[in-house]
């Protein structure tokens, strides 16, 4: 019966029949305007935004060709990395955290480097002071990967505004969802024109893909419910974990080709409505997620990650790290095919990933691996009630015991 009611490993911010209605196109001014940012730019992913941000860096600095990115990080920015024929350079990660280690980040960063990605993962904001000070002293610029982290502040405002460039990703289960979509941002007003000119020249209209994207957005309306969500993501986890590939059942295996066309008028629409939700949204979502994190401290040896002094998280789900792979590995057998919304953020390091051999380096990422064994996520889905979070918190202490 727990089968029939699946948890949403992430919160996405459920979709009502009037979104779907025709409606004037408002969302990046909206969101704009809630965020406090200066003027957003919509791609048709986040991934999508990367590839424009670093096709116009690109074009500032043409003698620069290495992207550093953290080794613990999303499949999708090496196949970015890639397809601008650019080539990446990994940094291993700090101990028992997922923030670029300085001293590893200032040994990566020479005078080819053209950007640095510190990446704000589970909604919660990364330490951007390192990165910002090796940009400075090896001329390289920062682009801030927000893909989780919409809404999450630093200092007051929003994530992406300290780096050169921000993106956000609108990806089903990152709080606000139009199925796919990124956002891009700068404080900088010369540089937000060349974002605006690049996309004007290198996005084509694609019909094709944008009614597809239309289509699966109904279908995320429909099924994005706890009684309907075991058919769309519950039953194709379990079938990906019983033949062995967990890379499959966390959604880490991404084709080499990225999706890139321009958004549609009513998938825009349908952001605008929902948007005016948002901000009721965050704050259900951050009041749960902290009530959820102090409980979870009670457990001994687990690693609970918050928010950094001065910042405010977005929360879609919960990151805890076990003291060992093996418990984590313990924890994940007993909660994973649960429907209770737990799950691993991302199954390995990213020179670990056998599909991306032919674009990740080989190198020794210690902690980055380490990280990726020992890390588990829980949902912070309003779905999630108190007696299944409680079933989840008595299965972590089992296993960290």
């Amino acid at each position: 019966m727990r089968r029939l009611r699946e948890i949403p490993p992430t919160a996405g911010l459920p979709l009502q029949a009037a979104d779907l209605l025709p409606r004037r196109d408002a969302l990046t001014a909206t969101l704009a305007t809630q965020l406090g940012t200066p003027p957003l730019q919509l791609e048709c992913s986040g991934t999508a935004a990367l590839l424009v941000a670093l096709h116009a860096l690109k074009a500032r600095a043409p003698n620069r060709s290495v992207v550093v990115a953290p080794a613990y990080t999303c499949p999708l920015v090496a196949i970015a990395v890639h397809r601008m024929g650019l080539t990446l350079r990994l940094c291993d990660t700090r101990p028992d955290h997922w923030d670029l280690d300085p001293q590893a980040l200032a040994q990566a960063c020479r005078e080819d480097t053209l950007a640095i990605l510190p990446t704000h993962l589970a909604g919660l904001v990364a330490d951007l002071d390192a990165p910002l000070e090796v940009a400075r002293a090896s001329g390289a610029f920062v682009i801030e990967d927000a893909a989780q982290a919409l809404g999450a502040r630093d200092g007051g405002q929003s994530v992406g505004l300290r780096g050169d460039i921000g993106f956000f990703s609108l990806a089903a289960g990152k709080g606000l969802s139009i199925y796919e979509g990124g956002l891009l941002v700068t404080r900088d007003d010369a540089l937000r024109e060349e974002l605006r000119a690049t996309s004007a020249a290198i996005v084509p209209r694609a019909a094709g893909w944008e009614l597809g994207r239309s289509v699966e957005l109904l279908g995320l309306a429909a099924l994005y419910r706890p009684s309907l969500l075991g058919l769309a993501y519950g039953m194709p986890l379990r079938r990906a974990l019983k033949r062995g590939d967990p890379v499959a059942a966390v959604g880490d295996d991404f084709a080499p080709q990225i999706p890139f066309h321009r958004v549609g008028r009513w998938r825009r629409g349908v952001g605008t409505r929902a948007a005016t939700r948002l901000p009721d949204f965050l704050i259900a979502n951050r009041a749960r997620a902290l009530q959820r994190v102090a409980k979870l401290r009670t457990l001994p040896g687990i690693t609970v990650f918050d928010e950094a002094s001065g910042t405010t998280g977005s929360w879609p789900f919960l990151l805890v790290l076990m003291p060992t792979a093996a418990q984590a590995d313990a924890a994940l057998a007993e909660l994973w095919t649960a429907g209770l919304g737990v799950s691993r953020l991302f199954v390995h390091a990213l020179p670990d990933y056998a599909y991306l051999a032919d674009r990740v380096p080989q190198a020794s990422m210690p902690y980055a691996r380490d990280f990726a064994q020992r890390a588990l996520t829980i949902s912070n889905s309003a779905w999630l009630d108190d007696a299944d979070f409680e079933r989840i918190h008595t299965a972590l202490g089992k296993a960290s015991a």
